[in-house]
C-alpha cells in the first residue's frame, strides 16, 4: 500500500457493516490518522448515519423483541434501513488491517469523561472508494478506562447468529481466536492499548461528516465469507 491508497486526515470515510452484498450499517466518520495498518477514525453526536429499523426501535423504546427480530431479520435479508442521529457519545475508533475486532474508546461528549474501551468483533475491513466494509458479529468486550476489567457483551445475540448460520463453524473459528488475540493485547498493553486512554475531542473546526451518495449499495462481492 502507498500513501496515495490512504484515506487522509480531516477526510470522510463511511463505515459500513455488509451482509449478503446489502448494506447493515453505513456511517460516515472522520479521518484522525491512517498508516495502512491502523485506521483511527472518530464520531461524535450528530452525525446522521443508516441503520435497521428495528435497531432504531429498540434503542428508542429498550424493547428486546425489536433488537432479537432485528438478527431474524438479517439472516433472512428482509431488514430495512432508516436514518439515525447519533447523541450522548464521541467515539474514537481503531480498525487493524487484517484483523476480526476494532477497538474504540467511548467518552461523554459533553463532560468528555472516559467512559469505556470497546472491543468489536466483526469481520476484517475491507477498503473501497467510499470508506470501509465489515460486519459487525455481536459479540463484545468491554473494558473500563484505566484498563484494569473487563467483561463479555452481547454473547446472547452472538450465540443467535450462530443458530441462525450468520456466523458459520469457519467463521466462529476466527472469532475464537481472536478473542484470544484481544485479551493478550489488553493484557500486554499493546495495540491501541499501549498508551492508555487517548486525550482528544472533535475539532469544533469539523463539519459534520454526511453520507455521500450510494452509501447504501454493495456490490454482492464486497464482503467475502472467507478472509
Amino acid at each position: 500500500m502507498t500513501n496515495t491508497d490512504l484515506f487522509q486526515p480531516g477526510t470522510t470515510v463511511v463505515r459500513r457493516d455488509v451482509h449478503a452484498g446489502r448494506v447493515w450499517t453505513a456511517m460516515p466518520q472522520r479521518v484522525v490518522a491512517d498508516t495502512g495498518h491502523v485506521l483511527t477514525l472518530a464520531y461524535w453526536p450528530g452525525i446522521e448515519s443508516l441503520a435497521p429499523t428495528s435497531w432504531i426501535t429498540s434503542l428508542a423504546t429498550g424493547d428486546d423483541t425489536a433488537r432479537k427480530q432485528g438478527l431474524a431479520d438479517l439472516a433472512a435479508g428482509t431488514w430495512t434501513l432508516g436514518p439515525y442521529r447519533w447523541q450522548g457519545t464521541e467515539l474514537l475508533s481503531h480498525f487493524l488491517a487484517g484483523e476480526w475486532f476494532s477497538v474504540h474508546c467511548f467518552q461523554d461528549a459533553t463532560t468528555k469523561e472516559p467512559l469505556r474501551w470497546y472491543v468489536n468483533f466483526e469481520r476484517p475491513y475491507q477498503r473501497h472508494a467510499l470508506g470501509i466494509d465489515t460486519m459487525d458479529l455481536a459479540l463484545d468486550l468491554v473494558i473500563t478506562p484505566d484498563l484494569t476489567g473487563h467483561h463479555w457483551k452481547d454473547q446472547e445475540e452472538y450465540a443467535q447468529l450462530r443458530r441462525l448460520g450468520v456466523v458459520d463453524d469457519w467463521t466462529a473459528g476466527q472469532i475464537d481466536r481472536a478473542r484470544g488475540r484481544a485479551i493478550g493485547m489488553l493484557d500486554d498493553r499493546t495495540g491501541p492499548f499501549a498508551a492508555g486512554w487517548p486525550t482528544w475531542e472533535p475539532d469544533p473546526a469539523w463539519p459534520l461528516p454526511a453520507l455521500p451518495p450510494g452509501a447504501d449499495e454493495a456490490a454482492p462481492s464486497s464482503m467475502p465469507y472467507r478472509a
